[in-house]
C-alpha cells in the first residue's frame, strides 16, 4: 500500500504539470506557427528541432543515473549515492564538452550540402543550430540533478520546474509575436536560454535539499563504480542517441526529397503525439523508481509486475486520449491551427498509430534497464533505430509518398523493437511471454479496438462539427470504461483503481 500511495501522490502532481503545460505547449505551437508562417516554422523543425528531441535524450541519461541511484537505495546504502552523483557529474560534463564539440563539427556537414534551405534563410538557420549547441550542453549538465529527483520521487519539484520552463517557453513565443526583427534568429536564441534557468534552479534546489548532492569528486572517487557506471551510460547512450538520430535523420531525408513544408507538417505530427504521450510518460516515470529500487532490494516478482501494470495502463492512457483525436484528426487540425500544412493530418495519424505500437512494450526496456546488462539488447535496438533512415531514403528515391516514412519507422521501431524487448525481459529478467499477452497485450487491444469501433459509427450520419467531436468522445470515453471493468480488468486491478479514487477522494476533502 505505501507503494501505491507513492504512486498515486506521484502521479498527482505529474498530471497537474501535465495539464498546465500540455495548454500552454499547444497554444505556443499555435502563436509560433502564425509568427514564423510554414517555411520558416520548417527551417527551426529541421535545424532546430533536435532541441525538443533532447527531452527524450535528457530522460534517457538520467534514466542511466537513476538507475544507478534507485538501486542503491533498494539496497540502503547512501554512501554509495554520493559516489553515484559524483561520478555522474563529471560524466556529464564530459558528455556535453564531446556533444558540443560533435555537433560544431556536423554543422559544417549540414550547411554545405545536407540541409536543403533557401539562400537567405542560411544565416538564421545557423543561428538557431548555435543556440541548439548552447541548449544541448545545459541540457546534458542538468542530467544528474533531475536523475536525483526521480530517485527520491519528489514529483512535486520536478513538476514545479516544468510549469515554470512551459511559461518561459510561452514567454519566447508571445515575444515572435510583438517584437520586430528577424522572428526565426530571435526565438532561436531565447529557447537556448531556457535550460541555463532550468540547470540553475534544479541545481540550487538539490544542493540544498539532499545529502548526496555534494560534488567532491576526489573523496568520492571510486574507479570500479565509474567504470560500471561508464558502461551502462555508454550503452543507454548509444541506444537514446540513436533514436535521436533517426528521428532528425528521418527529418533531413524528408527535407532533401520534400523542402521545408513537409518539415512542418512532420513537427506538428510530432508535436501532438509528444502532447498526447505525455498522459503515460507520467505514469511510467512515477513507476519505474519502483522497478528499479525492487530489483535492488532482490524483488524480482514485484519489479516484473510493476512493470506488466505499467505497461498496460501506460498504453491504455495513451489510447484513450489518442483514439477520439485518431478518429476526428481533420477537425481537430482546423480549429487548432489557421493554416494546415499539406499531409498533417496523416503525418498526425500515422504519428500516433507508431506510438501506440511501441507503448505496448515501452516500460519492458525499464525492465532489462534495472536488471544491468544491456549490451547486447542495445546494440540491436540501435540497429533497428537507424534502419528506418535507410529504407526511407531508398523509398523516396524511387518516387514512393512521403508517408512511407512512417511506414519504415512502425515496422522497424514498433514490430520489430518491441519483438526484441520481449525477447530479452525473458531472457533477462524471466518474463514469461504468457504473463506479458494476458496482462498487458489482449486486454489493451481489446479495448482499443472496441473504443475505434464504436468512435467511427458518428462519421457515418453526422457532419463535422464541434457536436461530433464532442459525442465521439463521450462515447469512446463510456466504452473504455465499461470494457476495462466489465471485462478486462483482474479483480485485483479493479480494487486498485477503487483505492487510488477512494484515496485522491481523501486527499481532497483533506486539502
Amino acid at each position: 500500500m505505501p507503494q501505491v500511495h507513492r504512486v498515486i501522490k506521484n502521479t498527482g502532481f505529474l498530471y497537474a504539470k501535465m495539464g498546465i503545460t500540455m495548454f500552454i505547449s499547444l497554444y505556443t505551437t499555435h502563436l509560433i506557427l502564425n509568427a514564423l508562417g510554414a517555411s520558416d516554422f520548417g527551417i527551426f523543425n529541421i535545424v532546430g528541432g533536435a532541441i525538443s528531441m533532447l527531452g527524450f535524450l535528457n530522460a534517457a541519461m538520467a534514466g542511466a543515473t537513476q538507475r544507478f541511484m534507485s538501486y542503491s537505495e533498494g539496497e540502503g546504502d547512501k554512501e554509495k549515492q554520493k559516489r553515484i552523483f559524483n561520478i555522474s557529474f563529471i560524466l556529464h560534463l564530459g558528455i556535453a564538452v564531446a556533444m558540443g564539440i560533435v555537433l560544431l563539427i556536423a554543422g559544417w556537414f549540414f550547411f554545405n550540402g545536407i540541409l536543403n534551405i533557401a539562400p537567405e534563410r542560411i544565416y538564421a538557420a545557423k543561428v538557431v543550430y548555435g543556440s541548439l549547441i548552447v541548449s544541448t550542453i545545459f541540457t546534458v549538465m542538468t542530467v544528474p540533478y533531475d536523475a536525483v529527483l526521480n530517485a527520491h520521487e519528489n514529483m512535486l519539484y520536478f513538476s514545479i520546474v516544468g510549469v515554470v520552463e512551459s511559461f518561459l517557453k510561452l514567454g519566447a513565443a508571445l515575444a515572435l509575436v510583438y517584437l520586430a526583427g528577424d522572428k526565426l534568429v530571435l526565438y532561436g536564441v531565447l529557447m537556448a536560454c531556457i535550460p541555463l534557468f532550468t540547470m540553475t534552479i534544479m541545481r540550487i534546489y538539490c544542493h540544498k535539499h539532499y545529502a548526496e548532492c555534494v560534488i567532491a569528486t576526489r573523496r568520492y572517487w571510486d574507479k570500479g563504480l565509474m567504470k560500471e557506471m561508464t558502461g551502462f551510460a555508454w550503452w543507454n547512450l548509444l541506444g537514446s542517441s540513436s533514436g535521436m538520430i533517426s528521428q532528425y535523420g528521418l527529418s533531413i531525408v524528408l527535407n532533401n526529397f520534400f523542402g521545408t513544408i513537409l518539415n512542418a507538417a512532420q513537427g506538428i505530427a510530432n508535436q501532438l503525439s509528444g502532447q498526447l504521450m505525455v498522459f503515460s510518460n507520467t505514469m511510467m516515470k512515477a513507476v519505474n523508481p519502483i522497478i528499479d529500487k525492487s530489483e535492488g532490494g532482490g524483488d524480482r516478482n514485484l519489479m516484473l509486475n510493476a512493470t506488466l501494470i505499467g505497461s498496460k495502463f501506460s498504453f491504455l492512457l495513451l489510447a484513450f486520449f489518442s483514439i477520439p483525436f485518431l478518429i476526428e484528426t481533420p477537425f481537430i487540425l482546423r480549429i487548432w491551427l489557421k493554416n494546415v500544412p499539406e499531409w498533417t493530418v496523416l503525418f498526425s495519424r500515422l504519428q500516433l498509430g507508431r506510438s501506440l505500437i511501441e507503448q505496448f512494450t515501452v516500460m519492458l526496456g525499464g525492465a532489462i534497464a534495472a536488471k544491468g546488462d544491456i549490451k547486447a539488447y542495445t546494440s540491436i535496438k540501435s540497429i533497428l533505430n537507424i534502419l528506418p533512415i535507410l529504407l526511407t531514403y531508398l523509398f523516396f528515391h524511387f518516387d514512393f509518398p512521403p508517408y512511407y516514412l512512417y511506414i519504415t519507422w512502425i515496422i522497424a521501431g514498433g514490430f520489430l523493437g518491441g519483438g526484441l524487448s520481449l525477447y530479452y525481459t525473458k531472457k533477462k529478467c524471466g518474463l514469461k511471454y504468457s504473463d506479458f499477452f494476458k496482462i498487458v497485450f489482449i486486454p489493451s487491444s481489446g479495448v482499443s479496438i472496441l473504443m475505434f469501433i464504436v468512435g467511427i459509427i458518428p462519421l457515418f450520419f453526422m457532419a463535422s462539427s464541434l457536436v461530433r467531436l464532442l459525442f465521439v468522445s463521450l462515447i469512446t470515453t463510456m466504452t473504455f470504461m465499461l470494457a476495462l471493468f466489465l471485462v478486462f480488468l483482474s479483480n485485483q486491478e479493479k480494487k486498485w483503481i477503487v483505492g487510488l479514487i477512494v484515496s485522491l477522494k481523501n486527499k481532497i476533502k483533506f486539502a
